[in-house]
């Protein structure tokens, strides 16, 4: 994930949390705010140091930016997404973590309709 794809700054964290919405499912809450100007969406990560250590945290974020990146096509541009991860998330392997993102992704209307190229009987 480049750089200027990424939220890091608290102000731009706590934006999202106070303007944005949140949509949430058991293994993560998602923080949605639209911002027009931008023509790429960025994505800030949080894992709790409750969820287990330091290999265990950035494992974690990996699984998400991957996801992200595999998703990249889909997603609309225009905002600024702040994913957290909840406990659960520890004992995902990656193609649930996927799966659980595009969940709470749709949930929150951020995902494009799929292309026909792209079902799932494939």
């Amino acid at each position: 994930m480049k750089k200027e794809f990424r939220v890091k700054k608290n102000k731009e964290f706590q934006e999202a949390f106070k303007k944005g919405k949140s949509f949430a499912n058991r293994q993560f809450v998602v923080y949605i705010l639209r911002k027009e100007e931008q023509n790429h969406f960025r994505i800030g990560l949080s894992v709790s140091k409750k969820i287990g250590n330091a290999v265990m945290r950035n494992q974690i974020k990996r699984y998400i930016r991957q996801a992200f990146l595999e998703l990249e096509e889909e997603i609309k541009p225009q905002y600024d997404l702040i994913v957290i991860a909840r406990k659960p998330v520890a004992e995902m392997d990656f193609h649930e973590v996927k799966k659980s993102l595009i969940h709470v992704l749709k949930v929150s209307r951020v995902l494009n309709k799929p292309r026909l190229g792209n079902t799932k009987n494939q």
